[in-house]
């Protein structure tokens, strides 16, 4: 699984470089379309240079607002995925292995960041909730 998720994110990371690439494509084009107008209406060189920038920013543009976001967040979701089965498995074979819930709560929260473990006042209460 982790391994399909990355190879999503590289699909996007990979478009990324092929887009600028397109955009100097489009640029090209464009200088193409100036040097054949050399000469003549000056009106038409304008044109021919505005779709060469805009091409080359179209082009990467969309690589560093579409792509590369797209990219990282799908391995930020891959990469906290991972930490989840990791997270389960540990728990799976703490209780098989049959050690006492205090230590499986432990190790697990050793996989959480520290903001988001629990306090030392909700293991109390925990406490209190299991014994009435």
């Amino acid at each position: 699984a982790a391994a399909r998720e990355g190879e999503a994110a590289e699909i996007f990371k990979v478009a990324s470089g092929f887009s600028p690439t397109l955009g100097v494509l489009g640029a090209v084009m464009g200088l193409i379309q100036v040097l054949s107008a050399l000469g003549g209406d000056p009106s038409e060189l304008g044109h021919g240079i505005a779709t060469a920038f805009v091409a080359t920013f179209y082009g990467v543009g969309f690589a560093n607002t579409v792509l590369l976001p797209i990219s990282t967040k799908l391995r930020g979701i891959s990469a906290e995925e991972q930490v989840v089965r990791e997270m389960i498995l540990e728990g799976v074979l703490s209780i098989q292995a049959g050690d006492n819930p205090r230590i499986v709560k432990e190790k697990l929260q050793g996989f959480l960041k520290p903001g988001n473990r629990l306090a030392e006042e909700d293991d109390e209460s925990d406490d209190r909730r299991a014994a009435a």
